[in-house]
């Protein structure tokens, strides 16, 4: 007879989030003890996939030249202005709340990063990717694909219309939700120079109970991931406006994903 095979225990929002408290207990006295924490935390147990997602093993040096022959290519001509405005992609108007979203890419020192290209990937306000993988079972939007990119100018800034994402649901536990955000990747000079990045908004209610959002321990490092309304970025009767700065060095540096994030 073969034995009963052993059910996985059913994990709800409640165990995470006191899986979240013990580790965040533990990085505080690591840090109390003076350990160097880094962050964000690789192998995150809350964050169930991370041991599928983070280096396992020591880096190897390679060839430059033959990993960028395998690389992506995202265009065949210059990048256009137009491509920074994510809501002109239809025949008609995406649904949702229209924003802008700009901000200054720096370097440790305060110092603009200019001609750097930036790109962006989201979902649509119902929490839906345009992705041959998603599931959830949102309305996609025809007028609305969640992608963009623009250069920086002289100043370092770079901008994009688009429409507030929604949170979605992503399987880590019973009842998942991501907070709303949108993804950001910057390219130095050549793709092996890419960092990749997420963008949320304030006071989402999401945060505590986040397991990729909380793999961060530090504070001050999660709140330079969170953008701020700007009221002089919202257009009168149109969109709103959030200023968020990505710092690329140094000791105040935005945090950035070591592989390939989620969705």
């Amino acid at each position: 007879m073969t034995a009963p095979t052993k059910k996985r225990p059913v994990e709800t929002q409640a165990d995470l989030s006191a899986e979240i408290a013990e580790r965040e207990k533990l990085s505080i006295e690591a840090e109390a003890a003076g350990q160097n924490v880094r962050q964000p935390l690789l192998d995150y147990p809350p964050y169930r996939s991370s041991v599928l997602r983070h280096p396992t093993k020591d880096p190897r040096h390679a060839d430059p030249e033959t990993i960028e022959l395998w690389s992506p290519c995202f265009g065949h001509s210059d990048v256009d202005p137009l491509e920074a405005d994510l809501t002109i992609a239809g025949s008609n108007e995406p649904i949702g709340e229209r924003i802008t979203v700009s901000g200054r890419v720096l370097d440790g020192e305060g110092r603009p990063v200019r001609n750097q290209l930036v790109e962006i990937w989201q979902a649509n306000s119902a929490g839906r990717y345009i992705h041959k993988h998603e599931q959830h079972p949102a309305p996609l939007d025809p007028n609305f694909t969640g992608v963009g990119r623009c250069i920086t100018d002289d100043e370092g800034r770079y901008r994009f219309q688009t429409i507030k994402p929604g949170p979605y649901p992503w399987g880590n536990h019973i009842n998942a939700w991501r907070p709303a955000h949108i993804h950001f990747s910057l390219f130095g000079r050549a793709f092996t120079q890419r960092l990749i990045t997420q963008m949320y908004f304030p006071s989402d209610p999401l945060f505590a109970l986040d397991p990729i959002y909380q793999s961060i321990t530090s504070q001050k490092a999660r709140d330079a991931l969170v953008a701020t309304y700007d009221h002089d970025l919202s257009t009168p009767e149109y969109s709103m406006g959030y200023n968020w700065d990505i710092v690329l060095t140094g000791p105040s540096r935005t945090w950035t994903e070591p592989e390939e994030g989620d969705l």
